[in-house]
């Protein structure tokens, strides 16, 4: 666990893509083990906020702590360093993330997607790589499918494949965009069992999501954004519930 019992500290954080101000100024903290799912609408943030987070965007102005860690930069005589692509990529290694899109090597099978990582990137040896990734392939239900293609898979499967991808660099943070965007409809429900699961077991999520009912059964904390601020934010039968503020009522509205 993190000395103070966060694994995300973010204070602050602006940033815009040109002339568009995305980020006005967000101030959000995750406590290890929490689950916190990001609600709103299309262009509120959400997704950029998440892409901060292990900095596949660096932010503008503001501050974002992962595990203790200054994300993107090193403190050097009392002042921010911008740190090397190659420190940054090190930082990565505490995070993992799951995207809309699968992104699976067609050309590879399901253990070597799993495995590409600790082996080619972190160094791991191949047989602890192969041990881990069918333990997280059984976790995920598809202990069965090591040696299929992604093609032979279902978008669920695929998606369940890219979760234990993401699971095989052992992270302490668990960042999701949208996971379930992508799938149709009868396919959800078995990529969020999987999330739901994660949630129970203590691995701490920041959640980008329109799905209300796994944000009811399986968050911490709910966090409305909108027009790049956090809006309001609370246990989910808050928020979701009782909503104090209106543009969140009129977001929750679309979904009864």
């Amino acid at each position: 666990m993190s000395e103070s019992g966060f694994m995300v500290r973010a204070h602050g954080v602006h940033k815009s893509f040109g002339l568009l101000e995305v980020l006005k100024g967000i101030d959000l903290d995750v406590a290890c083990g929490e689950t916190v799912v990001l609600l709103g609408p299309s262009g509120s943030g959400k997704s950029t906020f998440l892409r901060c987070l292990n900095r596949l965007e660096p932010i503008d102005r503001g501050s974002i702590v992962v595990d203790g860690q200054q994300i993107g930069y090193r403190r050097r005589g009392g002042r921010l360093v911008e740190l090397p692509e190659r420190r940054i990529a090190l930082q990565r290694r505490r995070i993992g993330m799951v995207f809309q899109q699968f992104n699976l090597y067609p050309h590879m099978t399901v253990l070597e997607n799993v495995v590409e990582a600790p082996i080619g990137i972190h160094g791991e040896p191949r047989a602890s790589a192969e041990a881990h990734a069918r333990e997280l392939l059984g976790r995920v239900g598809l202990a069965d499918k090591a040696g299929e293609y992604p093609r032979r898979l279902s978008g669920g499967q695929q998606q369940r494949v890219a979760i234990a991808r993401a699971l095989a660099i052992r992270p302490r943070l668990l960042l999701f965009d949208e996971p379930t965007s992508a799938l149709d409809p009868e396919l959800v429900g078995e990529v969020l069992a999987v999330m739901k699961d994660l949630a129970r077991q203590g691995m701490t999520m920041v959640v980008v999501t329109h799905e209300i009912g796994f944000a009811r059964e399986a968050a911490h904390r709910v966090v409305f954004m909108d027009g790049g601020v956090v809006v309001e934010q609370g246990r989910p039968d808050a928020v979701l519930g009782a909503p104090r503020e209106a543009r969140t009522r009129a977001f929750l509205n679309r979904f009864l």
